[in-house]
Order: structure tokens, then sequence, then C-alpha cells
């Protein structure tokens, strides 16, 4: 995977630098992170749910291009932060819902409109009447923590944040904290854990949506957007962390849940469990659905594509841990991607499985939002773990090809042929080959057979005539090719003889040519060869003359000898090149 180092300029020469502030004190995550028309006038804003300190400080924010625009105060940690357009008035002007604690709360013209309480859960019998007997004095502190602490490992009903505060206490502030809460009655609430948003008859972007939502308790909850009532109830094993949400509720829909325990469970209409489930080998960290596939982002350093039914299609390395995933979508070009925010201060864009771009950042990058800001449609904005935000914009020429960091094998690959019809004689000669399948078999051996047979008879007839270029005599071992230039009448004939033995040198070599004499005559015909060392080649050079004008040619024969044997050593066939004419003086 390419580092920081290795990166090509034209990855950043992408994206324009808009906005850096490393002091914007903005300690947000990607849940709490959307792009909104708060107005109706086209422009779009950044709406942040700030987390400030953890227990206090927390703001819902609003940017405008580089300022800050508004702030309101809330009164817990936001956990999803989702624009949702609630009904069909005029203008179309989204309102903002902030999941905090138990709560939803919404806002409109940046005004707080409604409040939405999670339905309180069922509490525990033995709880209840503990603290009615500390309302009548009947009880004692002590005993009450003891009688507590059993509850706690023997209900299947667990404690209210109540009781379980009271236990985390010193035995010195057991008797304030009774005296101040006894009184009151005991209500054991979940708190949201991740928020969505869910088309309600329409796929589009005018169209009214529900508000999905998940809680401790392990349950999904589909909300009404106009009258706050739950119209759907979900049940799941383990607590959802993220989610993503595609379809109509009035339709077909699909919720896509990564949960605590390290599973991924997809959840459709008319279904009260989960349809399908996806086994993790790791904690998954984001949660992108990219057309009709999803991307998870896990732990162990490496993103994993499922499809709808859980199937795993491909894997992919990182360099570093994942901070935070976004969809990035330009649908005036039809362009899905992945955004990767990694812990060594890069943010990689994925296709499908193939990496193409990536730049570096000042700081690691916790949140990030892709979509419209103000009236720019390809703008990316960015917090870091610092509090700083970068805002970038994508260049208009900017383009994105997959070969450009593709590894594995070629596009071509991937492209299905165009496999024609299956015609009658198609059919009918498969029908033949399953009905005479032996014999079709047993007639290629044999055809196969002669092939070999005429091979090898070639071969020998070779080897026994020495007309091979290499000698079959295993005491004298020897090579040749033979390489003629010129354009004629005078041609120059190089042989490139070698003595291919280990050890042993070879002596007493002559080579003869045999030629038409009415076509080329030669200086030399026959000669003596030198000693032939091992190993190295002896280029013999000797010139060859045409004396025929009819513009034809001819082979030369060469042929090695020995002496004492009548059979050459080696024999090779020259095709004479045709001579571009005589030469008249």
């Amino acid at each position: 995977m390419s580092s920081g180092s290795e990166m090509s300029a034209t990855d950043a020469s992408k994206w324009l630098d808009a906005h850096y502030d490393p002091v914007a004190n903005l300690y947000t995550f990607s849940p709490c992170m959307d792009l909104a028309d708060l107005n109706g006038d086209g422009e779009n804003k950044l709406v942040i749910g700030d987390l400030g300190t953890g227990s206090s400080h927390m703001k819902l924010k609003v940017y405008r291009g580089t300022a800050l625009m508004n702030e309101n105060t809330l009164l817990d940690l936001p956990t999803g932060l989702v624009s949702f357009l609630m009904d069909l008035h005029e203008p179309r002007i989204p309102a903002i819902a902030v999941a905090s604690g138990p709560f939803i709360y919404v806002y409109k013209n940046l005004r707080p409109y409604f409040k939405f309480t999670l339905p309180s859960l069922e509490v525990n019998a033995v709880e209840q009447d503990v603290w009615q007997q500390a309302r009548d004095e009947r009880i004692d502190p002590a005993t009450m923590k003891e009688m507590l602490e059993g509850v706690r490992s023997k209900a299947d009903v667990p404690l209210s944040v109540r009781s379980l505060r009271f236990l985390g206490l010193e035995p010195q502030e057991m008797d304030e904290f009774v005296s101040l809460h006894k009184q009151q009655p005991i209500r054991r609430q979940t708190v949201i854990t991740c928020i969505g948003t869910l088309k309600k008859s329409t796929a589009d972007e005018e169209g009214v949506s529900c508000l999905v939502i998940g809680s401790e308790n392990n349950e999904v909850y589909i909300l009404d957007p106009e009258a706050f009532t739950i119209l759907c109830k979900m049940a799941l094993p383990s607590a959802p962390t993220m989610l993503d949400v595609t379809g109509q509720f009035d339709v077909e829909f699909r919720i896509t849940v990564a949960c605590r325990n390290g599973n991924i469970y997809i959840l459709r209409r008319d279904s009260l469990k989960p349809k399908y489930c996806i086994e993790l080998p790791s904690h998954p960290v984001g949660l992108v659905r990219m057309g009709k596939n999803v991307v998870v982002g896990l732990t162990e350093e490496s993103l994993q594509c499922f499809t709808q039914k859980g199937k795993k299609l491909w894997t992919v390395g990182l360099p570093a841990p994942i901070t935070t995933m976004a969809l990035m979508e330009i649908p005036s070009r039809g362009f899905q991607a992945i955004l990767v925010g990694l812990a060594n201060c890069e943010v990689h864009l994925y296709r499908d499985k193939n990496l193409v771009g990536a730049f570096k950042t000042p700081d690691v990058v916790v949140g990030i939002r892709f979509g419209r800001y103000g009236r720019e449609d390809g703008t990316l904005a960015m917090t870091t773990k610092g509090g700083g935000l970068i805002v970038k914009i994508l260049k208009r020429t900017a383009t994105f090809d997959d070969r450009e960091r593709a590894p594995g094998p070629p596009l071509a690959q991937s492209v299905r042929l165009d496999v024609p019809k299956k015609t009658k004689l198609y059919v009918d000669q498969t029908m033949r080959e399953r009905e005479s399948g032996v014999a079709m078999h047993r007639a290629f051996q044999m055809d196969l057979s002669r092939v070999r047979l005429a091979a090898a008879t070639a071969y020998v007839k070779a080897l026994e005539s020495s007309q091979a270029p290499v000698s079959a005599c295993p005491s004298e071992p020897l090579k040749m090719n033979a390489v003629v230039q010129g354009l004629g009448p005078s041609f120059k004939l190089t042989l490139n003889v070698q003595n291919t033995a280990a050890r042993r040198p070879i002596a007493n070599i002559t080579i003869s040519f045999l030629y038409d004499e009415s076509l080329y005559s030669m200086r030399c015909p026959c000669f003596r060869v030198p000693l032939l060392v091992p190993g190295l080649v002896y280029p013999i050079q000797t010139f060859v003359e045409c004396t025929s004008d009819k513009g034809v040619s001819d082979v030369i024969k060469v042929f090695v000898l020995r002496e004492g044997r009548s059979a050459p050593l080696l024999t090779a066939h020259i095709n004479m090149p045709v001579s571009e004419g005589l030469v008249l003086n």
C-alpha cells in the first residue's frame, strides 16, 4: 500500500484547500456531522454536534462557509445527528434531529421544535421493593447495597441507573444519596447509540423521511416523522453501534446494523428479527453501503465487502488503523467511492477494492462528510483529533481512474463476454458428445499417439542422417548455426561452431559446403577448423558469390566432417536470399 512518501502529486492536485482552522475546538465524529440547506436558499450549511469536554460544553454548531453561524447548548453528549424532511410544507426546509441520551432533540429553523423520549423499560420488582423500604425508612443503606448487589448478580432484568450509581458510592456518601432520591419513582431508561433516516414513501431527495434509532437495549425503532410515534420496533442480539438504511418504509427497506458483539445484522420489512447475519473476524469501526454491497472497516486494519445476503466479495489491507469512514457520491458523474481516514494522517479513497486517490492531512481525521457545502457540490469537510476543521473542494476537472493504483488482474478481465445464444447445431453437437464420448476420446488418443510417433520418427531420422544443428554423437557434442549477411551478389556467410562438452576439446574437424555451381561460387568450399575449446563460440566466415542474374536462389548445405568417418557430424541447410543482381563493370 502506498505511503505518504510514495503518493503522487496528482492526488493532491485533485483537491482545493478551501479552509483549515487548527484551533476550531470541534470535538466530534462522523455520525455527528451533516450537510443541510437549513434556510431553503440553496446554500448548504455544516451542522456539527460538538462533544465539548465530555461532561460540559456540548453544543450544536452550524457553520456557514468558514465562519460559525449559530450554536445551541445540548444537555447531554450527542451520539448522532441527521437532517431530514418531516413534512410537505413549503418551503422545503429540513429539520435537525440530535440523539442525546434517551432523547431526540428536533430543531427546525435552528430553534428547538420537539423532544422525543424513548419508552421506559421494565423495572425489576425486587429493586422497586428495596427502594420502597428505603422510602419508608425500614432499611439502612448497608442492607440496601447488599440486596441490590444480589439482584444485579441474579436477576434477568438489569438495575436502573439510580441503583447502579448507588452501588458505586463510598459508604459515607450513601445516606445523602438515598435521602435525595428515595422519594422519586424509579425509572429505567435506555440510551440511543446510533441514528439514521429512512424515506417514508418516495425515494426522491425531497421526500419525507422517518427516523431510525438504535438503542442500548438491543432494539431498533422507526419513528413517524410527523407524530413521532413508533411505527416499527425490531430486536437484535446485541446493542447496535452503527447502521445504514436504504429503501422506503411503505415499500421495502433494509437496515444494515453493526452490533457490539462484532457481527452485522440485516433487518428487512415485516421482519421483527434479523434476516441475515455477517460474522466478522474483528470488531467493525466503519460501515458504508456502496450500491448493493456493504463495505465494513475492521479494527484489524482492513476493509471487507459483503453482499446484501452476507457473502464476502473482497478484502483490502490498510497501512494504519481506521479512524472514520464516509461515502463519497457524485450523482452528476455517477461516481461512488469510500473515504477512509487513517491513524497515520492520511485519507484514502477506494472505489470497490481499488485505491483511486489519497492525500495527507495535518492531523488525524476523526470526522468526515462529503457533499454539497455552500454552493459547491463536491466539498469534503473533516474534523481532526486535535479539534481542527479542514474543508477541501474537489476540482471540476478531477478524474479518478481505477487503473492508477489498482493491484491484481486488469480491468478487462472483469468485463462480461458477449456469448452468443445456443443454436440448434450446438445443442445437437452437445448431445452427440454425450452419447459418443468414449468413442471420441479413444479416437483422439489414437490420433495423438500417431502424431507423437511421427514426430519421434522424424527426430530419429534427423539424428541418424546428421541433419540436426546439434550433434548426436556423445563423444563429439557440437552445436552450429549460420548467419547470412549482404544483399548480393556477394554474401558473407558466418558459421558459429561451439563445443558443448564439459571438459574435452575437439580437434581434426573439417567443414565442407555443397552448392549449385551454376548459381554460386565460393573462394574456399572446404577448410579445416582449429582446436575447439569447450564452451567457446568460434565464428568461421567465408564469402559466397552469386553468379546468376536470373533472380533465383538455392540452398547451400554445410557438413561438419571428422576424419575417418563417412557420416557427417552435423548438417545445416542455409536458405540463401535472392541476389539484388550482378554488378556490371
